[in-house]
């Protein structure tokens, strides 16, 4: 059986550009990193701990338990490296079970080969054992394993997530040109929102900003919204440990301590977000309305308005969008004076026609687009400046 309390090198992938705030809530879990790269991060832990950080996590896309480091410069030496694993130690014969992978060889042209290699290796050893062979296919709801294979070094894994942890599961419908839940929250914590100051989400889509701005404020975890991981499908778990780190997340759950305000223009928009809102416990938590972005709900208090308008490559038209983003620039003049105005755009050239010289900007992709978010300090009188 897994030992699900010996350590072993942990990987948590995530997005490209995410691993920032990836890093962040790794260490804000009491975790120690001991390597940051673009997509990811690694420490050590037990699975025990991948349990907790799946849990947790709302950057990532998967946690990866590591089983077995070993050089290889071929197909062959892929198979008969993993037919030395003590598979029937890890899985039930029973088990369905997935293989994912990351190769960078020159032997191999089609990473569903390697795939099928590794696969092949399981098969024959519990085959061996059992005399039975077990289901296999590429739906991750079972047992899941992870091949990285670069030059001549391979590194296999349990993923103890399965399916993404990227997307959280509350987006039934998700509306034109969605942002990935993942990111939606990588670009809130990139903001440092304190989560006691209002957060005010204009043009707001299918509500993930909203939403997710609403999971952090009250400090619901995204392993409330969903049942089915990896981990569970391992010889060895026991639920005793999953259910008391579930347990302790819905003890956690705090009041909303401030106004979040989502607005869209189109009442499907509106619509949608508010369901999307009710799968993820939070409807009660943001106030929708429909309306035009420069006629949104902007309260007294002082906080952070965060807009994602359309920038051209999936939506809208570019003359038109150009109007739009100097209304948000206007909007931002004359509404939003002591907030942090916040713009997410995959298109620099109209972020121009805000008029407003951002204090910073951070690099993310949004599927293969290249997007920044901008971010603005938005004084009275004199203290704006016109870029």
């Amino acid at each position: 059986m897994v030992h699900f309390n010996k350590a072993n090198t942990i990987v948590i992938t995530c997005h490209k550009w995410l691993s920032t705030s990836l890093a962040k809530e790794v260490t804000d879990l009491g975790f120690t990193i001991t390597n940051q790269f673009l997509t990811g991060v690694t420490l050590t832990g037990t699975i025990n701990d991948c349990i907790k950080l799946n849990l947790h996590l709302r950057t990532a896309s998967q946690v990866l338990f590591l089983l077995k480091d070993f050089n290889c410069n071929h197909p062959d030496e892929l198979y008969n490296e993993c037919k030395k694993i003590n598979w029937q130690n890890i899985i039930d014969t029973n088990t369905y079970f997935s293989i994912t992978s990351n190769v960078f060889h020159p032997t191999i042209n089609n990473n569903l080969f390697a795939n099928v290699r590794v696969k092949d290796a399981i098969v024959d050893v519990l085959k061996a054992i059992n005399n039975t062979r077990p289901n296999t296919g590429n739906d991750l709801s079972g047992a899941v394993f992870h091949l990285h294979w670069k030059n001549n070094s391979a590194s296999l894994y349990i993923d103890t997530s399965g399916q993404s942890l990227g997307r959280h599961g509350y987006r039934k419908i998700p509306g034109k040109a969605p942002m990935l839940e993942a990111l939606a929250a990588a670009t809130i914590i990139a903001t440092n929102w304190n989560k006691k100051t209002p957060f005010i989400n204009p043009m707001c889509g299918s509500g993930t900003l909203a939403i997710e701005a609403a999971l952090m404020a009250t400090n619901r975890k995204p392993g409330l919204l969903r049942n089915n991981y990896g981990f569970m499908h391992l010889l060895g778990y026991n639920d005793h440990y999953y259910t008391i780190c579930l347990q302790q997340l819905f003890e956690i759950i705090s009041p909303l301590p401030t106004p979040i305000i989502a607005s869209d223009i189109s009442t499907d928009a509106v619509n949608i977000s508010g369901i999307n809102a009710t799968n993820a416990d939070v409807e009660d938590c943001i106030e929708f309305n429909t309306c035009d972005f420069t006629n949104t709900n902007i309260p007294e208090e002082k906080g952070i308005v965060f807009l994602n308008p359309e920038y051209g490559e999936r939506l809208g038209n570019d003359v038109h969008l150009e109007t739009v983003y100097k209304n948000i620039g206007d909007f931002f003049k004359q509404k939003c004076q002591g907030y942090t105005g916040y713009v997410f755009t995959g298109n620099l050239d109209l972020a121009k026609k805000i008029g407003l010289k951002p204090k910073s900007k951070t690099e993310f992709l949004n599927g293969k687009i290249d997007c920044r978010l901008l971010a603005y300090e938005l004084y009275g009188g004199t203290k704006r400046d016109v870029d």
